[in-house]
């Protein structure tokens, strides 16, 4: 089960190529939302699924300024550098692990917007649309919402945690 706001762009590139590398069968459930880099992050699932009324929010990648930061040409040149490498990685795993071409994309990059679980299913983001289904007894494992991924890996098991059911 899987819902998030997104984040960096360098933790979700990292999460989703550990993600990629595990020996599993990993299946991502979108449950809510997945926005930003996270569809990157639900990419890494090899089976992918949405709730119905879930949802995919897509745009582009930008920087924030600090203060009174000065604007001038080699800043903007390298930041629009960046922008647009980002947008190459990310914009290749979208193609790489969907039915969504070049062009969609980069629309999706240029224009904010959030998509629903039909969308997604008809574009191969999810397999199917379909609720989750928890059988009894399972375990319910969750990452500690409150520490950085960048704190979360296989050497630092306390940021997982097991839900009392």
């Amino acid at each position: 089960m899987f819902s998030t706001p997104g984040g960096s762009v360098m933790h979700g590139m990292n999460l989703y190529n550990v993600m990629r590398a595990l020996p599993i069968e990993l299946t991502m459930h979108n449950v809510g939302n997945v926005d930003s880099i996270g569809n990157v992050v639900f990419l890494a699932g090899a089976k992918r699924y949405a709730c119905a009324h879930s949802t995919f929010m897509f745009h582009g990648v930008g920087f924030d300024l600090e203060g009174n930061q000065r604007l001038e040409e080699k800043l903007l040149r390298e930041r629009l550098e960046t922008v647009h490498a980002e947008h190459k990685r990310i914009g290749a795993i979208i193609r790489e692990r969907s039915k969504l071409d070049d062009a969609a994309v980069q629309e999706l990059f240029l224009q904010q917007q959030t998509k629903d679980a039909a969308f997604a299913a008809h574009y191969g983001i999810v397999d199917a649309i379909r609720d989750v289904s928890i059988p009894a007894g399972a375990p319910i494992l969750s990452l500690d919402s409150a520490r950085p991924l960048s704190e979360i890996s296989a050497n630092n098991l306390s940021a997982i945690k097991r839900v009392p059911r």
